[in-house]
């Protein structure tokens, strides 16, 4: 039986037009799944489905997702993580610990030493009236111009500035939108925060979890809810490892008050980046 699912122009150029035909005349794809995003049932004989390829070195993995959750696309991952991915399609999760509403940073792996390497946390925000989800970046060190031996001191802020990111004054107005950037929420979980890639090619990851970062149930209900993530950034020692959303919301007025925060409003991975 036909079913209804939307396979991109990136996914059928990976995995071969005969392959797409077979998807979407129902011949290799099932009727039920549980959405990559949201992680709740979807059917793609009822309702409209994405076809959504994960890609890493050696190895890649057709997941599902509602259309209303995001849109059919290649996403580029490590290899690891698609062990990950593999057993949550399968459902052979391993068992984790309910997270803490903002707990400590997701980080890459070691750096090699003298390196920074960026931190992430993740926690709910009252902007406007309106809870929102976030991500605060902060780097474990000094950040320097690529190319550079660091002798111009610490230049994350207005690296990210020449990228689009705008300094927050305020923290209860509403960062703008970043066109081209996003974040990828999958299997339930915070994989990466994807950049736009060289001359108009995949997006890349600008921030990757070395595992990937739990989330609550809550930020990931209002992030797929809103379909967009506001993504803080400030320099190393501005904010530190807060555990609860009410004092990561104090380091950030402080950040933003000194000057040195930075931020902008991402979509979930593919909804609107361009």
């Amino acid at each position: 039986m036909p079913r209804m699912l939307d396979v991109s122009e990136d996914v059928r150029a990976e995995i071969g037009d005969q392959e797409a035909d077979r998807l979407l005349a129902g011949e290799s794809a099932p009727s039920s799944y549980d959405c990559t995003s949201c992680r709740t049932p979807g059917d793609t004989e009822q309702e409209r489905t994405s076809t959504v390829l994960f890609v890493g070195e050696e190895t890649a993995v057709l997941a599902f997702a509602h259309a209303s959750c995001i849109p059919s696309q290649v996403v580029r991952v490590a290899e690891a993580q698609l062990q990950g991915a593999v057993r949550s399609i399968t459902g052979e999760r391993p068992a984790a610990p309910p997270p803490a509403p903002a707990g400590p940073p997701a980080r890459t792996p070691e750096p090699a030493p003298g390196q920074a390497v960026l931190g992430i946390t993740s926690g709910l925000i009252l902007v406007q009236g309106e809870l929102h989800p976030a991500l605060v970046v902060e780097p474990t060190g000094p950040i320097a111009r690529p190319g550079t031996d660091g002798s111009g001191g610490d230049v994350f802020l207005p690296l990210l500035i020449e990228q689009g990111f705008a300094p927050v004054h305020e923290v209860n107005r509403a960062p703008v939108p970043l066109s081209g950037w996003s974040v990828l929420l999958a299997m339930g979980q915070l994989h990466a925060v994807l950049a736009p890639g060289a001359a108009g090619g995949s997006p890349v990851a600008w921030w990757q979890a070395h595992q990937p970062l739990q989330v609550t149930d809550d930020w990931r209900t209002t992030a797929n809810k809103t379909h967009t993530v506001l993504v803080y950034a400030a320099p190393a020692g501005s904010i530190g490892q807060q555990p609860r959303e009410d004092l990561m919301r104090d380091a950030l007025e402080k950040a933003a008050a000194g000057g040195r925060l930075v931020a902008a409003a991402m979509p979930l991975a593919g909804t609107g980046a361009s």
